[in-house]
């Protein structure tokens, strides 16, 4: 299939850029505003031979791609907040067993069932793995449909190279928004490499035992020591981040994925007025986070703006990063809040001439 430009929904472009990434499995369960990812796959499963399962539940969903990466699939699901929840128990067996997987989680507002507008408080949900034990899994937060395309592409990628879980960190604004995307060619995908761990079967393969479970004194802890080493060379090798306009910048905001298009637009209205200079450091890969690029522009630049549509997730990664060498303020709304440009620009502003680090929540203010 020849490489082609259309116009697609963020969902959509999710699910079929999937599909030419080489995933044969779609377990999943509907939860709005993502329905389209699992409608998608319903029917593209078919047409590529693939199995595609709307499951009982969510914890059935997590279960059934254990299953299928275990088998050695290019296996999937999505949801949103409240089922990725559900899917956590089921994302640190992935993880201790050493199972690579792609998943989408299209955030709403929260906490609790909350509302299905776009959000991005499951920030510490994905970036801290959000189940029991040590692990992690690698995040990615796109900002258009078209990295919505590549970064899950990418993601399965990374995912078979270090056997463990990847996944989208989108929201409901880009789940549901269209754009022009220049779409891959399918993915000569070639599973061989898995045959050195995956289960065996009737084609005579290797027969192998995969489990999370290390009950011997001392074995477990050292099976997270070697995780550990791994999440170690993910921080080293996996980092991915856009900066704009950092150079010469009076504030330098941090944002992701819709956040970030707001900041951009800020930036030039700002410029247009010329009474401030605005830059952004966009963090793509969310895990592992762009912690030098952060630490460096703090040592030369005094104030950073976190904007981001929850009350200061990131913003604890951007504190950390920054290592008390520059103010770090903060924008936030949440509950599917969305900040504007104007709000950034006067939020900007504060923190410039505050003598300490602001914290704005325009919506209770």
């Amino acid at each position: 299939m020849a490489e082609e430009r259309i116009l697609m929904k963020g969902n959509e472009a999710i699910a079929e850029a999937a599909v030419r990434a080489g995933c044969r499995f779609f377990a999943g369960y509907p939860i709005t505003p993502q329905n389209e990812i699992p409608e998608y796959m319903s029917w593209r499963m078919a047409e590529v031979g693939g199995t595609f399962i709307q499951s009982e539940s969510e914890v059935a969903a997590i279960n059934m791609v254990y299953g299928a990466a275990s088998a050695g699939a290019r296996a999937m699901t999505s949801s949103s907040g409240p089922g990725i929840s559900l899917k956590q128990e089921g994302l640190s067996y992935l993880c201790g067993a050493e199972l690579p997987c792609f998943y989408a989680n299209i955030v709403r507002g929260g906490p609790g069932l909350g509302n299905i507008a776009g959000a991005q408080s499951d920030y510490f949900q994905s970036t801290r793995g959000g189940g029991h034990g040590d692990y992690r899994v690698v995040v990615y937060g796109p900002s258009t449909v078209q990295e919505m395309v590549d970064l899950t592409m990418l993601a399965f990628d990374v995912a078979d190279k270090y056997r463990n879980p990847a996944m989208i960190l989108g929201d409901g604004i880009l789940g549901q928004m269209m754009e022009p995307v220049v779409m891959r060619p399918m993915k000569d995908y070639d599973p061989s490499p898995k045959a050195a761990w995956a289960v065996g079967d009737s084609a005579g393969r290797a027969r192998h035992y995969i489990s999370s479970v290390y009950l011997s004194p001392g074995t477990l802890e050292k099976h997270n020591v070697r995780l550990l080493r791994k999440y170690q060379k993910i921080e080293a090798t996996e980092v991915r981040y856009e900066a704009v306009g950092i150079e010469d910048a009076d504030v330098v905001a941090v944002a992701y994925g819709t956040s970030a298009r707001v900041v951009k637009s800020a930036m030039s209205m700002a410029k247009a007025g010329g009474k401030l200079r605005l830059g952004i450091i966009r963090p793509i890969s969310l895990w592992p986070f762009p912690k030098e690029i952060i630490r460096e522009v703090a040592g030369r630049v005094r104030d950073i703006l976190v904007v981001e549509m929850s009350f200061g997730q990131m913003y604890e990664d951007v504190l950390i990063s920054a290592c008390g060498r520059a103010k770090v303020s903060l924008l936030a709304r949440t509950g599917g809040g969305v900040p504007s440009e104007e709000e950034i620009i006067e939020a900007a502003e504060r923190a410039r001439k505050s003598k300490d680090a602001v914290e704005i929540y325009p919506a209770g203010e």
